[in-house]
């Protein structure tokens, strides 16, 4: 391809939009525009990206005896509400494009596809004798993002391969989920990048086990957890560990009994608790009030406890909460803090808001309109742990101090609900301790077991005759997201370094004075013999400046370059590699066999990766 007929508009400086690098340079480089909010169109460029990107992974699935197909974007509502999951996706912050046809007939735009596949397997697959199988298809997917930020990495279209296994039992299950783990690791190591298997939470999708691939990068929005010895590493949302000891109560504060009132006018926070009575935020029970809207239209008030230094994790609370009561209320909408605002419009003004304690009877909820008259009592595990602690007296301006568990009150729930953090001890060594890096996910894969089977009544017989749900396995890669996290993992000031695999071209051919017959001529001869040999081979022929040239070249992140310039009255060319920079004068003769044995080299090294 010559970069004249290329349609290439490069630009100088960083878009206003972009506010990670490899945003700023796809755009800078011409391999994306911006079409709306969180939509973007694939220049040619970046589509033959794509399209490696695309031929690896299809590589990868079929060795595993995969089948590519290509399921309908638009999926009637009627499957996702079988299935429990329409109201979570559509209402609230839903993230499903739903509309209506001519008819009325709800439709949404896939964000993902078990519905779908479901449906289609327990019409096609009805016998033991047909399993197990694993469907795959790399296509357009939708999701109404609140916030889309960071180009192709939250954009509200984008292109994604997912995979659908389906199981006689959950052995065969298992089986192909290792046989995925593996072809995803191969799949990464092919394309050049580094990436980190990590524990994770099956959020929406659901499922009994699932695991995360990381990019590592510094912009990467997922924080990693990981022990030093390399045996354990989770996303935060899943991570655990041991919470750091917690300092007891000074002997004459532990009355083991309900506690002892203290008087703390404005000490609403434990920042302000530890400041003026000397109180260690690990001997504090601090009790979070927090609302859940379900699908049928509970509105539930938790009351959850945590110890004082420690922070909630979201996930892990929606997942208990969702536990607790999801099979009587449905899907849980949304869950967050429940403010005074809030309790005053419900009719409640008397909650003692930065005072309260675990004791708080469900009676404070008396006279709430819309509100279930019952707390949904949780405590995390660093919370119940505490023989002794202080708490809100649930009067303002008031703590108890040395209050115990039994004493005070009944102990709630003892759950995991703390964010792991960096530094903390590890479950499986104490002697190790986590650390943190940043990572971009490019890849998961689950366990569903027969959630979406049951729900949609996708059954086979088994070799004893009987009708059971299929077992199933659902395995998903952000292809575009992946070219972005490759950008992000390999650039520099200058712009992007391609791994060779997926690069759109592995060179290109620089003339540096276009005007100059002699060099012109050489650079078609090279440009031609190279397209030959079968080598990926863009041709700069535009009567731009060297410099230009040479700028858009390191921009482009081509991973070689060959120069030619004043040498090539004397046949010789410069050849340049992209990463890291290295320069190197040849003979004409030389450059052929010299970067087709390169390019072989890196091939192999993938491969052997």
């Amino acid at each position: 391809m010559r970069v004249s007929r290329l349609m290439l508009v490069t630009l100088r400086d960083d878009p206003a939009e972009a506010e990670i690098p490899s945003h700023k340079l796809l755009l800078r480089a011409g391999y994306i525009r911006r079409v709306g909010s969180g939509i973007y169109a694939y220049l040619p460029l970046l589509w033959r990206v794509l399209q490696k990107i695309s031929a690896i992974v299809r590589e990868e699935l079929n060795a595993t005896g995969a089948l590519e197909t290509l399921l309908p974007q638009l999926q009637p509502a009627e499957l996702w509400q079988r299935s429990g999951r329409w109201a979570g996706y559509t209402d609230g912050e839903g993230i499903m494009f739903h509309l209506e046809d001519r008819q009325g007939r709800e439709l949404g735009l896939g964000p993902t596809h078990e519905e779908v596949i479901t449906a289609l397997a327990g019409d096609l697959l009805r016998s033991y004798r047909q399993l197990p199988v694993n469907l795959y298809q790399i296509q357009t997917k939708f999701r109404d993002e609140i916030r889309p930020r960071f180009g192709l990495m939250r954009g509200r279209e984008f292109i994604m391969k997912d995979a659908y296994s389906f199981h006689a039992d959950e052995a065969c299950l298992r089986q192909t989920y290792g046989a995925m783990d593996q072809a995803y690791r191969h799949i990464f190591s092919r394309c050049g990048l580094r990436a980190v298997a990590v524990e994770a939470d099956s959020g929406a999708i659901g499922g009994s086990a699932s695991q995360e691939f990381m990019v590592t990068a510094d912009a990467g929005e997922d924080l990693i957890l990981a022990s030093g010895d390399g045996s354990y590493a989770a996303n935060q949302e899943r991570a655990v560990s041991l919470a750091p000891e917690a300092l007891p109560l000074p002997s004459g504060a532990r009355s083991a009994g309900a506690g002892e009132a203290l008087d703390t006018p404005g000490a609403s926070s434990i920042e302000q608790l530890s400041q003026a009575h000397g109180i260690d935020p690990t001997q504090v029970v601090k009790v979070l009030l927090l609302l859940a809207r379900f699908e049928d239209g509970c509105q539930q008030p938790l009351l959850v406890s945590l110890r004082g230094d420690q922070q909630l994790n979201e996930v892990k609370l929606v997942n208990a909460v969702t536990a607790r009561c999801g099979a009587d209320h449905g899907t849980l909408l949304e869950l967050g803090p429940l403010t005074q605002e809030a309790a005053q419009r419900e009719g409640l003004t008397t909650l003692p808001f930065g005072y309260l304690g675990p004791q708080l009877p469900d009676g404070a909820l008396a006279g709430a309109r819309s509100w279930q008259p019952r707390f949904l009592r949780l405590a995390d595990v660093t919370a119940t742990a505490l023989e002794a602690f202080v708490c809100g007296a649930n009067a303002m301006d008031r703590h108890l101090v040395g209050a115990s568990w039994g004493a005070l009150c009944a102990a709630p729930d003892s759950l995991d609900l703390r964010s792991a953090q960096p530094g903390d001890r590890c479950l499986h060594d104490p002697a190790q301790r986590l650390e943190a890096s940043r990572g971009i996910e490019v890849g998961h894969i689950f366990q569903l077991g027969r959630k979406y089977s049951a729900a949609l009544e996708a059954t086979f017989t088994t070799e004893a005759g009987q009708e059971e749900p299929l077992w199933m396995g659902c395995y998903g890669i952000g292809v575009s997201r992946l070219a972005q996290a490759a950008v992000e993992q390999h650039h520099d000031a200058n712009g992007i370094c391609w791994p060779t695999a997926i690069a759109p071209y592995e060179v290109i051919v620089v003339v540096a004075n276009a005007a100059d017959p002699v060099q012109l001529q050489l650079g078609e001869q090279l440009y031609g013999a190279l397209q030959a040999a079968g080598v990926d081979v863009l041709f700069d022929d535009r009567a731009e400046r060297a410099g230009v040239k040479f700028k858009d070249a390191d921009l482009l992140g081509i991973p070689w370059r060959v120069v030619v310039g004043r040498g090539a009255a004397d046949g010789q060319v410069e050849l340049v590699q992209r990463a890291g920079g290295e320069r190197r004068d040849l003979a004409v003769a030389a450059l052929q066999p010299l970067l087709l044995e390169q390019l072989a080299a890196e091939r192999r090294g993938l491969a052997a990766a």
